[in-house]
């Protein structure tokens, strides 16, 4: 809209743009000093490539009979030629917040359970999602799935618990809801289930209830009353609609709106498949979890910044800050501690040994670009594990007694090490005032 609106100051339509409106355009949007809402190179590439995605469509179409914005030309993963928009020098290659362990420990407690800063529950909270919300965060926590990926999740889709008990669970998120269009595995502590499992037989279904008492889901548009979920490499869904129209379709191909629509019927009437429902029992919108967060990051800051710093606190000294990508950062962080731990931990490797093992099984770094989907290692290595690129974690480690449990928190002292040494990870303990936080 910035762009349209530039362009017809100019008195030109957008199909008569030319190179120099563009860099004109740049200018002002990040450099004029008479614009007081400049933008960053990240913010700036964001916008270009947008820019980009209209003038190519437009020209594949015949509407302009070239794209005005700059590009260059590369190489990508499979040595195709490819051509994308110039970047920016002082762009950042992804904002990345890394939390500790314990400092999620402490997020969750204050944020979304109403804690206070001395560990108990604050007068007057009423937790009415709490259940779902702290189950929402355990699952991203410990699975480093993204937000679209968990947040699009059907009630059978999550792991079940056996009982025999195991420290982790298989799960299968599906193509369609991730970023690379690919399906894969991923693996979700036991805790974290049992977190979704509560929630689904409590708040859940207390708002299932009362959704159907209601008769909320009686003229739902769109409904579809699945009749069979499919097994084999291929699983489909299958199903008939209000009016008896019955339709099927591969589960791995659903997107997240077709996902909503699902429902299965249960003893006192329709349930939604969705998992995560919000108090009238409908599904919660993928982006409607930006704002849990956000109410609880505003919550810890209340609570665990001194009244004297209250909004003077620009590197978040007092309290911890969350996003929902920052659990899958935080993932990454944690997985590769624990992968070099338990390699040598589980093989007693010597250094020798170690390199023939990475070279016949990869090395942890390895099994965490697999575990997060990356379809390269530079991306897990430069966006996600930078600040321990240069750490000697097996020397660091070497003080660790065995861990028997997660999520491990025998590992806190080492990260807490990590934390002080790299920059931007975030490493809380029951403290109220982070040591070296005075004025």
């Amino acid at each position: 809209m910035l762009l349209l609106t530039f362009l017809r100051r100019r008195g030109r339509g957008w199909t008569e743009a030319r190179s120099r409106d563009l860099t004109d355009f740049e200018d002002w949007r990040r450099f004029a000093e008479a614009n007081p809402k400049r933008i960053g190179g990240s913010k700036w590439d964001r916008e270009q490539a947008a820019f980009y995605s209209l003038y190519k469509w437009a020209k594949d179409n015949g509407h302009v009979g070239s794209i005005p914005v700059s590009t260059v030309q590369s190489r990508d993963y499979h040595g195709s030629l490819v051509t994308t928009p110039t970047r920016s020098k002082d762009s950042r290659p992804a904002n990345v917040h890394w939390l500790t362990p314990r400092t999620w420990r402490r997020w969750i407690d204050v944020g979304l359970r109403g804690h206070t800063a001395a560990g108990v529950v604050e007068p007057g909270w009423t937790g009415r999602t709490e259940d779902r919300n702290v189950a929402f965060v355990r699952l991203l926590v410990s699975s480093g799935l993204r937000r679209a990926e968990g947040g699009s999740l059907l009630t059978f889709e999550v792991p079940q618990r056996r009982l025999e008990g195991g420290r982790y669970y298989r799960g299968q998120v599906a193509a369609q809801v991730t970023r690379g269009k690919r399906m894969r595995t991923f693996y979700i502590a036991s805790e974290a289930v049992g977190e979704v499992e509560v929630y689904v037989e409590s708040s859940r279904a207390l708002a299932v209830r009362q959704a159907q008492r209601l008769g909320r889901y009686e003229h739902l548009a769109g409904m579809r009353l699945v009749d069979e979920v499919t097994r084999g490499l291929k699983p489909k869904i299958r199903w008939h609609d209000r009016l008896g129209v019955e339709g099927e379709r591969e589960l791995n191909l659903l997107t997240a709106g077709e996902r909503a629509l699902l429902f299965t019927e249960g003893r006192r009437g329709p349930e939604p498949l969705w998992l995560w429902l919000n108090e009238q029992g409908l599904p919660l919108g993928i982006h409607s979890w930006d704002g849990v967060f956000r109410e609880a990051n505003q919550r810890c800051a209340r609570v665990l910044t001194p009244p004297a710093w209250l909004g003077m606190d620009p590197h978040r000294v007092f309290a911890p800050y969350a996003t929902p990508h920052s659990a899958r950062h935080s993932f990454a962080l944690y997985m590769l501690v624990v992968l070099e731990r338990l390699t040598d931990l589980r093989y007693g490797l010597s250094p020798e040994e170690r390199r023939d093992f990475r070279l016949l099984y990869g090395d942890p770094w390895f099994l965490v670009q697999t575990l997060l989907g990356h379809a390269s290692r530079d991306t897990t290595v430069r966006h996600y594990l930078a600040p321990v690129a240069d750490l000697q974690l097996r020397s660091m480690l070497d003080a660790i007694d065995v861990p028997a449990r997660a999520p491990m928190p025998e590992l806190d002292d080492t990260f807490a090490r990590i934390a002080r040494e790299s920059e931007g990870i975030q490493d809380f303990g029951d403290e109220i005032t982070p040591p070296g936080a005075g004025a």
